[in-house]
């Protein structure tokens, strides 16, 4: 992945969502390691569960409940297998969703939106074409067709939008984007 200065909101969330996730996971492991020192065994799962789902709010007051209330700690058999097999379970699954969300068609399609906020054309014809091998859409043919246009491939942008056509896709922008209609004016013109 390039880093880039002007990343936007999206792109910046998309990458730091999975860190926090983990960040969250290992925390929220710690916890339950710990909680299985002072608390029953139900009692130190709740804990668990929230600190995975709200660790800036849980974690203060878990640790406040540690400290002032001073329950007496007990020794247990095998006490870190059960939060290593949960933080596990739990890794892999966050793993599998981020992977599996990375690959959706709606995933493809919003990276090419920020791609071209930041006129990256390369990568938004790449991110519409993976789409494309998902779901073969006729408006993502127009619009990998504009960004074609507006990268000089008139040939290749054609043919995409003579398929969005075929498709039932009308040929023009409706007016709300001056470069879609100026890059729609350029196929056609290559067209005569």
């Amino acid at each position: 992945m390039i880093f880039r200065i002007n990343m936007p909101a999206g792109e910046l969330f998309e990458l730091v969502s999975p860190v926090v996730v983990v960040l969250s996971i290992l925390l929220s492991s710690f916890v339950l390691a710990s909680a299985r020192k002072r608390f029953s065994t139900l009692a130190s799962f709740g804990w668990a569960v929230a600190m995975l789902f709200l660790p800036l709010v849980v974690l203060p007051f878990y640790l406040a409940v540690i400290l002032l209330w001073r329950l007496p700690s007990r020794s247990r058999r095998m006490r870190f297998l059960l939060p290593l097999a949960y933080g596990s379970l739990l890794v892999t699954g966050a793993l599998l969703f981020f992977r599996h969300e990375r690959t959706t068609v709606d995933a493809h399609l919003a990276r090419a939106a920020q791609a071209k906020l930041v006129e990256d054309h390369a990568t938004a014809i790449l991110e519409y074409r993976e789409a494309l091998k998902f779901e073969n859409n006729p408006h993502t043919h127009k619009l990998l067709a504009i960004e074609l246009a507006n990268d000089g491939q008139l040939n290749e942008a054609s043919a995409e939008l003579r398929l969005a056509e075929q498709g039932g896709e009308p040929p023009f922008c409706g007016g709300f984007d001056p470069r879609c209609e100026a890059a729609l004016r350029r196929v056609s013109g290559m067209n005569r």
